[in-house]
């Protein structure tokens, strides 16, 4: 594969850079490295594009879950992430951060570059054919490095992990169905690279199995494309297919669903619009990047103004359905694992939301295994007393070290 690319080296960079100077400098050089793609023959333009789909095939091939490339901090090479460790691919190509520029911008459509351009920022959904795997979809961010065009591409798996994996209580799978519960904002939290878009996926393919409804996800890109089974389901990509997540939230609520799936909480303005979709009688998935059950809480009323905070407190009490918290923890074999916390709004938890009393609701979580809640910390102890994960890895991904080591003792 590294004989492979550095082969396709001087076909894919050399006629670029020869015609654009090292003193044109910021959007211009862009703009010229895209004006002297268009003019390269198909030939040249078609090794651009192998020399990306080689890389992603190595990707593959090392089931690497990122790669990352360009930019300063490069350091002239590729990077791939492996069950959790980032490493250089040292017996990869060189790629040099003017020549990861070339190939940024020969992967980009017009409209993206102009974006890129003027918002110094890029995130896109990338999907090519790879040799011998088939049709594959990435989750891209395109951005800048000092001046230099950085890449990161995550791959979005092509199966639906099954909902059973999820190792989910019924009382909380109940909660998750639309055959169930109608209504309710349902959140899965954690850091990002966690599996939070996996999990939604998961719930998502759930009730596509399961009931006859209409599903519209709303996503900033979007990653999995699900096949509709007894669900109509949408997929409405931020800027390609709508303005924003509020602009598609309030459109959704014109086109008849039953789910509605918000990629992210970002901001106030998209937590306030999750809440008002939520409450107008619509099921809604969405996800947030907070480290616990409690913390969501308190991150969704800290974001918005303090002389709105109180009402959107009384709202979250009333909308909020359950919060899946999640992590991937290093196995003893190398691998990954899922660890979640999972909170439900029981009337105790709805009274300490209510009342600003969200530091209580940690005992209901550790006291509430028999509706299927959990900490963080009992879910860890469950996976170190399964043998799957060390000690160490234990207290490394526990939220409370404290409760973690009175639980284990």
């Amino acid at each position: 594969m590294s004989a492979y690319l550095e082969k396709l080296h001087s076909e894919v960079f050399e006629p670029v850079r020869n015609e654009v100077p090292d003193l044109i400098v910021g959007k211009e050089r862009y703009l010229l490295i895209s004006e002297v793609l268009d003019r390269l023959p198909e030939r040249q333009a078609q090794a651009m594009r192998d020399y990306l789909t080689a890389v992603l095939e190595h990707m593959e091939y090392t089931s690497a879950s990122d790669v990352d490339l360009g930019g300063i901090g490069g350091q002239n090479h590729i990077w791939f992430r492996t069950y959790g460790a980032k490493k250089p691919w040292l017996d990869g190509p060189d790629l040099t951060p003017f020549e990861a520029d070339i190939l940024c911008v020969a992967n980009l459509t017009t409209e993206q570059l102009d974006i890129l351009l003027a918002e110094k920022n890029l995130d896109f959904s990338f999907t090519v054919d790879l040799k011998n795997i088939g049709q594959r979809r990435f989750r891209a961010n395109m951005y800048f490095d000092l001046d230099h065009l950085a890449l990161n591409m995550r791959r979005i798996n092509s199966e639906v992990r099954p909902f059973k994996s999820l190792n989910l209580h019924p009382e909380v799978a109940k909660a998750l169905s639309l055959k169930f519960y109608k209504y309710g904002l349902t959140l899965v939290t954690g850091i990002t690279g966690s599996g939070k878009s996996s999990t939604l996926d998961t719930i998502v393919d759930a009730n596509n199995r399961s009931v006859d409804g209409h599903i519209v996800i709303i996503s900033s890109p979007i990653e999995m494309v699900h096949v509709p089974r007894r669900c109509i389901i949408r997929h409405r990509e931020v800027g390609r297919d709508t303005l924003s997540f509020k602009q598609g939230a309030i459109e959704a609520l014109r086109q008849d669903p039953d789910i509605i799936v918000l990629g992210e909480l970002r901001d106030a303005e998209t937590i306030l619009t999750a809440l008002e979709i939520t409450d107008s009688g619509h099921k809604t998935f969405s996800t947030l990047h907070t480290a616990s059950a409690t913390e969501s809480i308190d991150r969704i009323i800290g974001e918005v103004p303090p002389d709105e905070q109180n009402r959107v407190r009384l709202r979250l009490a009333d909308v909020l359905t359950c919060v899946i918290s999640q992590k991937l923890v290093p196995t003893k074999d190398g691998k990954l694992t899922l660890a979640k916390e999972v909170l439900l709004n029981t009337s105790s938890v709805k009274a300490a939301i209510r009342n600003n009393n969200t530091g209580e609701i940690y005992q209901m979580l550790m006291e509430g295994g028999n509706m299927g809640m959990m900490t963080m910390e009992q879910d860890l102890k469950r996976l170190y007393d399964e043998g799957l994960i060390s000690l160490e890895e234990a207290y490394n991904q526990a939220n409370n070290k404290k409760r973690l080591k009175d639980i284990i003792s």
